[in-house]
């Protein structure tokens, strides 16, 4: 796991982003802050259909960004 802090977009999310300024273009996210994704690999392949759910529902400009992988 590497180094970083967390935050979310809104209080309100469920998503958890990963701040890592020694990893550029990294887009790391979590829902426990323990299990972490990479967005461009791992989006939705790794979600369940739960996460997938709450991703999409979160962050609907990426959800409309990957289209093509559903």
């Amino acid at each position: 796991m590497s180094r970083g802090s967390w935050y979310r977009n809104k209080d309100t999310d469920l998503i958890w982003w990963k701040d890592n300024p020694d990893r550029i273009g990294e887009w790391v996210f979590s829902f426990d802050r323990n299990t972490e994704y990479n967005m461009f690999s791992d989006y939705p392949y790794k979600l369940t259909p739960e996460q997938r759910k709450i991703f999409d529902r979160e962050n609907p400009h990426w959800a409309e960004f990957f289209r093509d992988r559903v």
